[in-house]
């Protein structure tokens, strides 16, 4: 996400690094080439004009501290800068009303069914709702069988009468079903098409002043750039609605939707989603995604992220068992659940400041584990509790069972005493140091 972005920048900041101090002159260099990266990100000329003006002023404006050096100091500006540009701060989603209502708008294929369904997933799991899914696409059986599907998958009621084709008519029945099975939250997905037309929308129009909705979401594929900020200043127009989602943001996405959205029209950015899995919604700080668009990583989100899969308990024990010296293949193997819980490897492996670059050619896919589990899964359950007991006979028997070559089960073995030898030095920080406190 953003690479190549980032890298422009990265470069950008090269220009001033070996500077002793800020001058209008290294300033206007340094900006002219961030300028040129936002351009080739499919930002808007005249935004990213606007945008490096404001951030010389900044520049130019600001005191020059001593303890820090003129590229760092520039970095700051742009990272401050980014961030107002993406809205500043993380914005509120209202689900106040009994029920609440949300109103789900787009293109056809931005992801708006998609969308719906992790959100539902983010409203039962994270906020306790109960939600009520509504397939008001009247032109596509596909969308209906699509809604159901999900709904069924993160257990999750669907509404939807296939024989109704009147859009209006289905949200307001939609109302009542909620309304008598106690539901709290309505989430309305409606009927998109290829490109901008006055059917489609009139018909959300229609259904927005049927049902009032708290929340009118604009679900924008990310992947789409400019062509995506123009259709939501269209959208915007008609239905003035609350929040954008960006969706595919784990496509080589140049990142001008991000960036040109809410300069263009004065709405915020709510979500951000990557990937079809149903935990894959997050919400948007543009402070955060200013940090990984400057390389800086995502600490915070990578700690909640692993909070979310962190059991207290467990992590006791697992704490007492490396004090003591006994972790074992049993607790590595769960370790490695939880990871693969928390979402795409590299895109982690990308929140973690200093790795995103290295790893941006890397081919990580969310297999990578399975060789290692392969190897886990073919030992016995008093070899995974005793990994001193592999001997060679066993190793031979472990390997054929994996289906790897006795030099790749060393290699796990010899990494795995490794880790234990570090986890052996590390025995006197407390786990709970190492996360923040909720």
């Amino acid at each position: 996400m953003f690479n190549s972005l980032s890298e422009k920048l990265e470069s950008a900041f090269k220009n001033i690094k070996g500077e002793g101090r800020i001058t209008e002159l290294n300033i206007a260099n340094t900006l002219k080439d961030v300028r040129r990266a936002l351009v080739d990100a499919d930002v808007n000329y005249k935004i990213a004009k606007e945008f490096t003006d404001k951030l010389k002023e900044d520049a130019i404006g600001s005191k020059v501290l001593l303890s820090v050096n003129p590229g760092q100091q520039m970095v700051k500006i742009v990272q401050d800068g980014l961030t107002e540009l993406m809205g500043g701060t993380e914005s509120e989603f209202n689900i106040s009303g009994n029920p609440a209502i949300i109103l789900i708008a787009g293109l056809q294929g931005s992801g708006k069914t998609t969308f719906s369904g992790k959100l539902a997933n983010y409203l039962k799991t994270k906020k306790g709702k109960s939600v009520l899914l509504v397939a008001a696409d009247i032109y596509r059986p596909a969308a209906i069988d699509q809604l159901e599907v999900l709904g069924k998958q993160i257990g999750v009621d669907v509404f939807s009468e296939r024989e109704n084709k009147d859009a209006v008519s289905i949200a307001q029945n939609a109302i009542k079903e909620a309304k008598a099975k106690n539901k709290n939250v309505i989430i309305i997905d409606t009927a998109g098409r290829l490109a901008v037309d006055e059917v489609m929308m009139q018909e959300v129009e229609n259904v927005k002043n049927a049902v009032k909705p708290q929340e009118i979401l604009f679900v924008v594929d990310s992947m789409t750039g400019q062509d995506a900020v123009n259709t939501a200043a269209t959208f915007n127009e008609r239905l003035d609605f609350s929040g954008v989602v960006l969706t595919k943001l784990d496509g080589d996405t140049r990142g001008g939707a991000a960036l040109s959205i809410k300069y263009t029209v004065n709405k915020p950015i709510k979500f951000s989603s990557s990937g079809e899995k149903m935990d894959t919604l997050d919400v948007f700080y543009p402070e955060r995604m200013a940090q990984r668009i400057l390389g800086m990583g995502d600490i915070v989100s990578l700690v909640e992220k692993a909070q979310e899969q962190f059991d207290a308990a467990e992590a006791a024990k697992l704490e007492k068992k490396i004090r003591k010296n006994q972790f074992d293949f049993e607790d590595f193997k769960t370790q490695l659940q939880q990871i693969k819980k928390m979402g795409n490897l590299k895109d982690l492996m990308g929140m973690i400041p200093g790795v995103g670059k290295q790893v941006k050619d890397l081919d990580i896919n969310d297999d990578a584990f399975k060789g290692i589990e392969a190897m886990i899964n073919s030992m016995t359950l008093q070899e995974r509790r005793n990994p001193d007991i592999i001997n060679p006979a066993r190793k031979t028997r472990i390997a054929k069972g994996s289906g790897k070559d006795i030099a790749e089960l060393n290699a796990f073995l010899k990494q795995f005493e490794q880790m234990k030898g570090m986890m052996k030095m590390m025995n006197k920080m407390p786990m709970g140091r190492m996360m923040p406190r909720r």
